[in-house]
């Protein structure tokens, strides 16, 4: 497969754990049955394109890109969609967690260029 091919499918695993999360809140501690269960299918098919883009991109680097740009997506789902507010300094941490990934992403030679 193509390094176009399985960054789009880190993409895909990426949007499904920040929809996942975002059910999770939905859910309210699992008190609801369909924001739970779609919850657990969203995290099913995020950890299955993530496995899925292992075969290729190191595990570290693609937990990175996974985990940083999920934490920067639902912050902004959080904010837009629950409301919740950020301060200046969770902001600033957010663009560190961008910074670092355009870093790896860019210089790191573990990635495809």
């Amino acid at each position: 497969m193509s390094p176009l091919m399985l960054y789009a499918v880190l993409i895909v695993a990426i949007v499904f754990e920040v929809l996942g999360t975002s059910a999770m809140q939905a859910a309210q501690h699992f008190t609801r049955l369909g924001p739970t269960l779609v919850m657990v299918g969203c995290y099913a098919v995020a950890f299955f394109c993530l496995s899925y883009t292992l075969r290729a991109i190191p595990v570290g680097i693609a937990y990175a890109i996974w985990s940083g740009l999920g934490i920067v997506l639902i912050s902004v789902v959080g904010v837009v969609a629950f409301g919740q507010r950020l301060d200046v300094p969770a902001v600033l941490g957010l663009g560190l967690i961008i910074s670092g990934v355009i870093v790896i992403n860019i210089f790191s030679k573990s990635t495809f260029h």
